[in-house]
């Protein structure tokens, strides 16, 4: 009898023992995007119906400074007690932003909902990395955060367009409303998920610092951020503010230099091999991308005269060429560097792209390829970083590294923002300030090129 050796393949995302798991974590994922994007839309409505237009930001940087703090905890949470109590914890807290915010019958206790919004966010958003490192073979898992970021391409197509015709006829408090009956059936269907995951347990690393601690500096790193953001924006008026601005811009500065560090692997500000590496590359992909399209439609408004509707429909493009790109590396395994490499080439030269827009000799559709072009580039690289955060993580330690790839996202991007702003406020939005916002950052796009080698510490 001749007896023949089948190596079992891993069950896909969409299999009867993963189904109800991955669609419920995408449906949460597409309506944190949802309400991202509804939010930016909707807050001038909200600032004149409330009277909060003092206030303005502190909605946009008070959920972000929450976000910080609590995706240190959740990581924190999700590797001590296992991912499925922060995450239901998130989600509730989530939900009971959503009401606070909805029902808001002043600016201050919008803002609270929306700060309230940004920790549960936070803390569930992180936790379901810990998950798929519980539940999923590692074999798929470039397939599971492939699915992720697909999540937010229709957010990112109808979302506009949905909540402007919300705010129009049923009014700005239904946006988060809306969010929040959405909210039910996906929490249903991760539930069910949950009930059949099968879930083993992981050793705890002894050696690590304090939670408390930890907690400590991630609010440094908050008020940080928040103090870049705010000088940033001031740096955009005139006399005594602008002068104010430049000092906030110091101080959150010289505030994420001292505090960053602590919360991220030794080594990550000089992109040390393996996982340093990989959490300096999401934070260099991230600033560069963001830190471009920040300002890509303000050009095309002010440059070359597209309405602001118009000039925001480039970002469309980007979402659909992110989501391919994901698909892409989803589909099959590539050599890690030479992947990251590519991503970093691609987003410089969308960046590129964008920036020859600025003349007007050269055809508005460029943008639209720039914007393309950049977003194959992090559809590409963002998955393969969130693979390889879990792939270099001892066990027990997903939690927090998945925390520090979140947290140096956030601090890179606000730290490129910030500086690109200051530098169109000084020198006016002008052709010429444009072109060197673009070109600061697809260098530091690049500068991706060269880190994108060290990732092989670990065995990439």
């Amino acid at each position: 009898m001749v007896m023949t050796t089948h190596l079992d393949r891993p069950a896909g995302i969409f299999a009867p023992r993963y189904r109800a798991l991955t669609v419920g974590m995408v449906a949460l994922i597409s309506l944190v995007a949802f309400e991202y994007l509804a939010v930016a839309t909707a807050m001038p409505v909200v600032a004149d119906d409330l009277h909060g237009h003092a206030l303005y930001g502190l909605a946009f940087s008070g959920a972000m400074a929450a976000g910080v703090v609590a995706t240190v905890l959740g990581g924190r949470w999700g590797d001590v007690r296992g991912p499925v109590a922060p995450l239901w914890a998130g989600v509730t807290v989530f939900a009971a932003g959503l009401v606070l915010a909805g029902t808001a019958p002043t600016m201050d206790v919008f803002l609270v909902g929306r700060f309230v919004q940004g920790f549960g966010g936070g803390v569930f958003q992180v936790s379901m990395y810990v998950l798929v490192s519980r539940v999923y073979p590692a074999e798929i898992h470039p397939r599971v955060f492939s699915v992720f970021a697909t999540a937010w391409v229709l957010p990112s197509m109808i979302g506009p367009a949905v909540t402007g015709a919300v705010v129009q006829y049923a009014g700005w408090r239904w946006i988060f409303i809306g969010v929040l009956l959405f909210l039910a059936p996906a929490a249903l269907l991760l539930w069910r998920g949950l009930s059949s995951a099968p879930m083993p347990e992981r050793a705890i690393p002894a050696e690590r610092p304090p939670i408390a601690r930890r907690l400590g500096w991630a609010v440094l790193v908050a008020v940080g951020a928040a103090l870049m953001q705010y000088g940033g924006a001031l740096m955009k008026t005139d006399g005594v503010s602008r002068g104010a601005g430049v000092v906030l811009l110091a101080a959150g500065f010289a505030t994420l230099a001292a505090a960053l560090p602590r919360l991220l692997p030794t080594g990550t500000l000089r992109a040390a091999r393996g996982l340093p590496a990989v959490v300096a590359m999401r934070g260099i992909a991230a600033g560069a991308a963001m830190g471009g399209e920040a300002f890509l439609p303000l050009m095309l408004n002010e440059e070359r005269g597209l309405s602001l509707t118009m000039a925001g429909l480039t970002l469309t493009g980007g979402a659909l060429s992110w989501s391919f790109g994901s698909w892409v590396v989803g589909r099959r395994s590539f050599d890690r560097v030479a992947v990251l490499r590519a991503g970093s080439v691609l987003i410089a030269a969308g960046l590129v792209l964008m920036a020859l827009t600025v003349f007007a000799v050269i055809p508005v559709a460029t943008a639209f390829l720039g914007e393309i072009v950049l977003g194959l580039g992090m559809g590409i690289v963002y998955p393969t970083l969130s693979v390889l955060v879990l792939e270099l993580s001892r066990p027990g330690e997903e939690g927090d590294n998945s925390a520090s790839l979140g947290v140096g996202e956030s601090v890179y991007t606000v730290v490129t923002v910030a500086v690109t702003g200051a530098v169109l406020a000084a020198l006016g939005t002008s052709a010429s300030a444009y072109v060197l916002c673009f070109a600061l950052t697809a260098l530091v796009a690049v500068a991706g090129v060269p880190v994108a080698r060290r990732v092989r510490g670990s065995g990439a």
